[in-house]
């Protein structure tokens, strides 16, 4: 497409175009990836992003964009001889999900090859990205050994190559934005983790924004050149101000009380490693260059963590993705290093955590403060209400209590049990012992049967006074299943009546 859609018409998604304007001021910030739901304009604000980046000064006939300046001296097109560099756009590189390894990285020259005789090494998309944008659509359906080559270049900031009896090594250092649909999967977590920022967009629920958007996007459908030049001026201003802040970036002071709210959030979300905080950082330092500042507040170090935490985490499999901005204002009030310069212990707002002055006799000052000392948070565990005790947070982990039922389930842990119930499966009989509270069947009919033969009771019903005998006979049963036969008992078994 000949003409972009221009970045500023895109409507809302603010904070994806914060992103990857805060990359655009400061790229060492890492790159942003875009998480959302398919038709949220993600790739159209990505592509429009490379028209507000300044233009580079490249040495001239280079095919690695080496800087003039700072020419790489292990150049597979040097050594570059000292002098102006030419000027040309940033470029966007664009790698598709079913690209091959060798146009990524690059591979033989096969026509010098062929027409001078000679191995000459012909460069891949992490050449023509460097010093630019590198964009993966559906980054997470990206095969497992480009993104294998992808971290090694992230990681060292140079691509090697070995193949075909080449061996070249180049700088590669490019601005990885990727954007993909959640739904579809997830992506490695090493790759994941490469992405100095990343952005939740979803479609807006207000009618009069999507009717916005769809006005837009017909309007620029019907001439794409005619739509861009009405937003030409705002795409000037943005892009100035980008410049401005490129050059004001430099000054911008990182005080240590901003780097201890730092440190402290992502010791409290438990982030691995420490390249949480170095993100955090940068992103913070852009975040002031880009508001004018040169020094970081507290606001730039909250925006920073919803920005760079997210996708760092740790989080159960179910969990939402995001933070908890509860949790996140309360560290950065902990650690805002306001109270330490308050020489005022008696300020609503010094103490945070530190009692009250009195005991509760004068409720209605202490209820007045309260408020102020913690505006829009959670009630402190030492205010007024002493009684009381706080609320277990919901992101706790608790111990469950073991429900066992008295008398059920003795048997070897792993294996089926014996149950102690009223009812069951009979295993087996014995004659009583004591008193008897219950009338087991098959036990009373084995113990009653020589007690009848010793009174000189014999016939049909004599081994049990009628009880079992003479119902069998009388439904037809067969002679010797009777206990009155001449066969003598013997210990009773399962299913023998």
């Amino acid at each position: 497409m000949s003409t972009p859609f221009p970045f500023t018409a895109v409507v809302g998604q603010d904070d994806l175009r914060l992103a990857l304007l805060l990359n655009a001021v400061s790229p060492a910030v890492g790159g942003v990836l875009v998480r959302g739901e398919k038709g949220t304009a993600k790739s159209t604000a990505v592509r429009a992003l490379s028209a507000l980046l300044p233009e580079v000064d490249v040495v001239p006939g280079c095919r690695f964009s080496c800087d003039p300046a700072k020419p790489d001296p292990g150049c597979p097109d040097g050594p570059h001889e000292p002098g102006p560099g030419t000027s040309r756009p940033s470029r966007m590189v664009e790698l598709p999900v079913g690209a091959s390894e060798d146009r990524l990285v690059g591979a033989l020259d096969i026509e010098r090859a062929l027409a001078e005789g000679v191995k000459a090494f012909e460069p891949g998309l992490l050449a023509d990205a460097h010093r630019g944008i590198l964009y993966v659509d559906e980054v997470n359906l990206l095969h497992d050994h480009l993104v294998d080559l992808l971290l090694d270049a992230a990681a060292m900031g140079a691509s090697y190559v070995e193949r075909e009896g080449v061996s070249v090594r180049h700088a590669s250092k490019f601005l990885l934005v990727g954007t993909m649909n959640p739904e579809e999967g997830e992506l490695r977590p090493q790759l994941l983790d490469r992405f100095g920022l990343t952005v939740e967009v979803a479609a807006s629920r207000e009618p009069d924004q999507r009717v916005e958007v769809v006005r837009r996007r017909l309007a620029y459908d019907d001439d794409p050149a005619g739509f861009a030049a009405r937003w030409a001026d705002e795409e000037t201003a943005v892009r100035q101000r980008v410049v401005a802040a490129r050059e004001l970036l430099p000054s911008v002071r990182l005080g240590d009380g901003a780097l201890r709210q730092i440190a402290a959030t992502c010791a409290a979300f438990e982030v691995d490693g420490m390249r949480a905080d170095i993100v955090m950082a940068r992103t913070a330092t852009a975040l002031a260059a880009w508001a004018g500042r040169t020094d970081v507040l507290a606001e730039d170090v909250r925006q920073a963590a919803l920005l760079a935490l997210p996708h760092r985490r740790r989080r159960n499999p179910f969990d939402a993705p995001g933070l908890d901005e509860d949790k996140l204002d309360q560290t950065l009030e902990e650690f805002s290093g306001e109270g330490e310069d308050d020489p005022d212990p008696d300020g609503p707002g010094g103490g945070g955590g530190q009692p009250a002055p009195d005991d509760g006799s004068q409720g209605d000052s202490g209820g007045a403060a309260q408020p102020e000392a913690g505006e829009g948070g959670e009630p402190q565990a030492g205010g007024a209400g002493g009684g009381e005790q706080s609320a277990v947070r919901a992101a706790e982990p608790f111990r469950t209590k073991v429900l066992s039922v008295p008398g059920l389930g003795d048997g070897a842990a792993g294996r089926r049990s014996r149950a102690r119930t009223e009812h069951g499966r009979t295993t087996g009989a014995r004659r009583p012992r004591g008193a008897l509270t219950k009338l087991h069947l098959a036990a009373t009919v084995q113990a009653a049967a020589p007690h009848q033969r010793a009174r000189g009771r014999s016939g049909p019903g004599s081994c049990c006074a009628g009880t079992i005998c003479g119902r069998r006979r009388g439904r037809g049963a067969r002679g010797t299943s009777c206990c009155s036969s001449s066969t003598p008992p013997g210990p009773w078994r399962p299913g023998s009546g």
